[in-house]
Protein backbone atom coordinates (compact mmCIF):
# COMPACT_ATOMS: atom_id res chain seq x y z
CA UNK A 1 0.00 0.00 0.00
CA UNK A 2 3.06 2.49 0.72
CA UNK A 3 5.18 1.11 -2.07
CA UNK A 4 5.46 4.42 -3.30
CA UNK A 5 7.16 5.77 -0.92
CA UNK A 6 10.60 4.59 1.38
CA UNK A 7 10.69 1.95 3.65
CA UNK A 8 11.86 4.67 6.44
CA UNK A 9 8.27 6.65 5.14
CA UNK A 10 5.72 3.76 5.08
CA UNK A 11 6.88 2.74 8.54
CA UNK A 12 6.30 5.60 9.83
CA UNK A 13 2.23 5.62 7.96
CA UNK A 14 1.93 2.34 8.98
CA UNK A 15 2.84 3.24 12.50
CA UNK A 16 0.16 6.44 12.11
CA UNK A 17 -2.48 3.41 11.28
CA UNK A 18 -1.55 1.17 14.37
CA UNK A 19 -0.10 -1.54 12.21
CA UNK A 20 2.49 -3.52 14.00
CA UNK A 21 3.46 -6.43 11.45
CA UNK A 22 4.00 -6.01 7.98
CA UNK A 23 4.70 -7.41 4.58
CA UNK A 24 7.28 -6.20 2.96
CA UNK A 25 8.32 -5.79 -1.15
CA UNK A 26 10.58 -6.40 -2.75
CA UNK A 27 12.55 -3.20 -4.58
CA UNK A 28 11.52 -0.65 -1.87
CA UNK A 29 14.13 1.44 -1.10
CA UNK A 30 14.95 1.83 2.20
CA UNK A 31 15.74 5.65 2.75
CA UNK A 32 16.90 6.76 5.81
CA UNK A 33 20.22 8.19 3.62
CA UNK A 34 20.40 4.77 2.02
CA UNK A 35 19.92 4.40 -1.86
CA UNK A 36 19.20 0.78 -1.41
CA UNK A 37 16.34 -1.49 -1.48
CA UNK A 38 15.12 -3.86 0.54
CA UNK A 39 15.20 -7.56 -1.17
CA UNK A 40 18.03 -9.99 -1.54
CA UNK A 41 21.32 -8.04 -2.52
CA UNK A 42 21.19 -5.63 0.66
CA UNK A 43 24.33 -4.86 2.62
CA UNK A 44 25.07 -4.93 6.00
CA UNK A 45 24.38 -1.73 6.31
CA UNK A 46 21.05 -1.71 4.64
CA UNK A 47 20.09 -4.70 6.82
CA UNK A 48 21.31 -2.65 10.01
CA UNK A 49 19.38 0.03 8.78
CA UNK A 50 16.10 -1.51 8.48
CA UNK A 51 16.43 -3.53 11.67
CA UNK A 52 17.27 0.02 13.58
CA UNK A 53 14.06 1.36 11.33
CA UNK A 54 11.83 -2.00 12.62
CA UNK A 55 12.61 -1.24 16.04
CA UNK A 56 12.28 2.55 16.21
CA UNK A 57 8.39 1.91 15.13
CA UNK A 58 7.95 -1.33 16.87
CA UNK A 59 6.87 -2.93 13.75
CA UNK A 60 8.05 -6.77 12.89
CA UNK A 61 8.16 -8.02 9.06
CA UNK A 62 5.87 -11.39 9.10
CA UNK A 63 6.02 -12.00 5.40
CA UNK A 64 7.94 -10.91 2.23
CA UNK A 65 6.81 -11.19 -1.55
CA UNK A 66 5.60 -11.10 -4.19
CA UNK A 67 8.72 -12.89 -5.17
CA UNK A 68 9.69 -15.84 -7.57
CA UNK A 69 13.10 -16.56 -7.86
CA UNK A 70 13.69 -19.38 -10.56
CA UNK A 71 17.05 -21.05 -9.25
CA UNK A 72 18.21 -22.83 -6.13
CA UNK A 73 21.09 -20.11 -4.84
CA UNK A 74 18.46 -17.19 -4.83
CA UNK A 75 15.72 -19.68 -3.18
CA UNK A 76 18.18 -19.98 -0.59
CA UNK A 77 18.93 -16.04 -0.67
CA UNK A 78 15.38 -15.72 0.42
CA UNK A 79 14.93 -18.11 3.25
CA UNK A 80 18.00 -16.90 4.59
CA UNK A 81 16.97 -12.66 4.24
CA UNK A 82 13.79 -14.24 5.68
CA UNK A 83 15.29 -16.15 9.04
CA UNK A 84 17.80 -13.12 9.71
CA UNK A 85 14.10 -11.15 10.10
CA UNK A 86 12.22 -13.60 11.63
CA UNK A 87 9.88 -13.81 8.64
CA UNK A 88 6.82 -16.38 9.02
CA UNK A 89 6.53 -16.91 5.46
CA UNK A 90 7.39 -15.76 1.97
CA UNK A 91 4.56 -14.85 -0.38
CA UNK A 92 5.56 -16.84 -4.10
CA UNK A 93 4.11 -17.74 -7.44
CA UNK A 94 6.73 -20.46 -8.07
CA UNK A 95 7.41 -22.31 -11.20
CA UNK A 96 5.42 -26.23 -10.52
CA UNK A 97 8.87 -27.50 -11.24
CA UNK A 98 10.10 -26.08 -7.86
CA UNK A 99 7.66 -27.28 -6.13
CA UNK A 100 9.49 -29.94 -4.23
CA UNK A 101 12.65 -27.55 -3.94
CA UNK A 102 10.76 -24.71 -2.47
CA UNK A 103 9.12 -27.15 -0.33
CA UNK A 104 12.62 -28.84 1.07
CA UNK A 105 14.39 -25.85 1.48
CA UNK A 106 11.17 -24.27 3.74
CA UNK A 107 11.46 -27.13 5.82
CA UNK A 108 15.23 -26.85 6.32
CA UNK A 109 14.72 -22.71 7.44
CA UNK A 110 11.47 -23.44 9.17
CA UNK A 111 9.95 -21.08 7.11
CA UNK A 112 6.85 -21.56 5.55
CA UNK A 113 5.92 -20.59 1.72
CA UNK A 114 2.48 -18.94 0.75
CA UNK A 115 1.09 -19.21 -2.76
CA UNK A 116 -0.45 -15.84 -4.09
CA UNK A 117 -2.78 -15.82 -6.79
CA UNK A 118 -3.05 -13.13 -9.04
CA UNK A 119 -6.51 -12.94 -11.05
CA UNK A 120 -6.63 -15.29 -14.40
CA UNK A 121 -4.98 -16.47 -16.20
CA UNK A 122 -2.21 -16.27 -13.88
CA UNK A 123 -1.02 -20.10 -13.04
CA UNK A 124 -2.68 -19.88 -9.28
CA UNK A 125 -6.05 -18.04 -9.81
CA UNK A 126 -8.35 -20.91 -9.00
CA UNK A 127 -7.72 -22.76 -5.03
CA UNK A 128 -7.82 -26.04 -6.68
CA UNK A 129 -4.02 -25.28 -8.83
CA UNK A 130 -3.24 -24.02 -5.15
CA UNK A 131 -4.20 -27.14 -3.54
CA UNK A 132 -2.73 -29.08 -6.65
CA UNK A 133 1.19 -27.14 -5.31
CA UNK A 134 0.40 -28.14 -1.12
CA UNK A 135 -0.20 -31.16 -1.93
CA UNK A 136 2.31 -33.66 -0.76
CA UNK A 137 4.52 -30.49 0.56
CA UNK A 138 3.63 -29.67 4.12
CA UNK A 139 5.58 -26.23 3.86
CA UNK A 140 3.66 -24.86 0.96
CA UNK A 141 0.87 -22.82 2.19
CA UNK A 142 -1.76 -20.04 0.66
CA UNK A 143 -1.77 -16.53 0.58
CA UNK A 144 -5.47 -15.42 -0.03
CA UNK A 145 -5.90 -12.75 -2.07
CA UNK A 146 -9.50 -11.78 -1.27
CA UNK A 147 -9.63 -9.19 -4.06
CA UNK A 148 -8.19 -11.30 -6.96
CA UNK A 149 -10.06 -13.52 -6.26
CA UNK A 150 -13.49 -11.47 -6.70
CA UNK A 151 -11.58 -10.28 -9.64
CA UNK A 152 -11.53 -14.04 -11.19
CA UNK A 153 -15.21 -14.37 -10.36
CA UNK A 154 -14.54 -16.57 -7.41
CA UNK A 155 -16.24 -16.28 -4.42
CA UNK A 156 -13.88 -15.55 -1.30
CA UNK A 157 -15.36 -17.51 1.51
CA UNK A 158 -15.40 -20.41 -1.15
CA UNK A 159 -12.11 -20.03 -1.99
CA UNK A 160 -11.55 -19.89 2.07
CA UNK A 161 -13.58 -23.01 2.56
CA UNK A 162 -11.69 -24.94 0.11
CA UNK A 163 -8.05 -23.85 1.48
CA UNK A 164 -9.13 -24.81 4.99
CA UNK A 165 -5.93 -25.64 6.96
CA UNK A 166 -3.74 -24.20 4.76
CA UNK A 167 -4.07 -20.16 4.92
CA UNK A 168 -1.43 -19.39 5.74
CA UNK A 169 -1.80 -15.12 5.43
CA UNK A 170 -3.83 -13.17 3.17
CA UNK A 171 -4.36 -10.25 1.01
CA UNK A 172 -7.09 -7.55 2.49
CA UNK A 173 -8.71 -5.40 -0.63
CA UNK A 174 -11.55 -4.27 -1.61
CA UNK A 175 -12.59 -4.00 -5.99
CA UNK A 176 -15.17 -1.68 -7.99
CA UNK A 177 -16.55 -4.50 -10.40
CA UNK A 178 -16.87 -8.29 -9.71
CA UNK A 179 -15.21 -10.67 -11.91
CA UNK A 180 -13.62 -8.02 -13.97
CA UNK A 181 -9.89 -9.03 -14.27
CA UNK A 182 -9.53 -4.77 -14.40
CA UNK A 183 -11.51 -4.07 -11.86
CA UNK A 184 -9.81 -1.19 -9.96
CA UNK A 185 -9.16 -1.32 -5.90
CA UNK A 186 -11.04 1.11 -3.55
CA UNK A 187 -10.90 1.02 0.17
CA UNK A 188 -12.30 -2.08 2.22
CA UNK A 189 -16.20 -2.06 2.53
CA UNK A 190 -16.53 0.94 -0.40
CA UNK A 191 -16.57 -1.85 -3.04
CA UNK A 192 -18.23 -5.33 -3.36
CA UNK A 193 -16.50 -7.86 -0.99
CA UNK A 194 -18.75 -8.48 1.56
CA UNK A 195 -16.42 -8.95 4.66
CA UNK A 196 -18.38 -10.11 7.25
CA UNK A 197 -18.78 -13.49 6.40
CA UNK A 198 -15.35 -13.34 5.39
CA UNK A 199 -14.40 -13.49 9.44
CA UNK A 200 -16.75 -14.99 10.07
CA UNK A 201 -15.19 -18.17 8.24
CA UNK A 202 -11.47 -17.28 9.14
CA UNK A 203 -12.75 -17.27 12.86
CA UNK A 204 -14.49 -20.52 12.42
CA UNK A 205 -10.99 -21.81 10.49
CA UNK A 206 -9.24 -20.50 13.69
CA UNK A 207 -6.57 -18.21 11.70
CA UNK A 208 -4.31 -16.60 12.83
CA UNK A 209 -1.66 -15.75 10.67
CA UNK A 210 -2.04 -11.71 9.29
CA UNK A 211 -3.94 -10.08 6.71
CA UNK A 212 -2.24 -7.62 4.98
CA UNK A 213 -3.93 -4.21 3.57
CA UNK A 214 -3.42 -4.31 0.16
CA UNK A 215 -4.74 -1.04 -1.11
CA UNK A 216 -3.80 -0.07 -4.55
CA UNK A 217 -5.98 3.08 -5.09
CA UNK A 218 -5.18 6.74 -3.90
CA UNK A 219 -1.55 5.97 -3.70
CA UNK A 220 -0.07 9.26 -2.55
CA UNK A 221 -3.17 9.52 -0.18
CA UNK A 222 -4.69 6.41 1.64
CA UNK A 223 -3.14 6.41 4.90
CA UNK A 224 -6.75 7.58 5.95
CA UNK A 225 -8.69 4.96 4.26
CA UNK A 226 -5.85 2.61 5.33
CA UNK A 227 -6.59 3.15 8.75
CA UNK A 228 -10.12 2.71 8.55
CA UNK A 229 -9.23 -0.57 7.10
CA UNK A 230 -7.22 -1.47 10.18
CA UNK A 231 -9.91 0.02 12.34
CA UNK A 232 -12.69 -1.95 10.99
CA UNK A 233 -10.69 -5.58 10.33
CA UNK A 234 -10.00 -5.25 14.05
CA UNK A 235 -13.05 -4.76 14.71
CA UNK A 236 -15.27 -7.46 13.02
CA UNK A 237 -12.30 -9.87 14.26
CA UNK A 238 -12.65 -8.85 17.76
CA UNK A 239 -16.26 -10.45 17.23
CA UNK A 240 -15.08 -13.97 17.30
CA UNK A 241 -12.42 -13.98 20.40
Amino acid sequence: SFRMFTMEEGLRKADSAGVRVIEAIPGQKIGGGLTESFGLTMSPEAKAKVKELLQKYNIQIRAFGVISPTTREDWQKVFALAKEFNMSYVTSEPRKSLWGMIDSLAGENKIKVAIHEHARPNLYWHPDSVLAAVKNHPNIGCCADLGHWARSGLDPVDCLKKLEGHVLGGHLKDIKVFNDTRAGDTPVTKGVISYPPIFEELARQKFSGMLSIEQESNWYNSLPDITNTVRYSKGEMAKYR
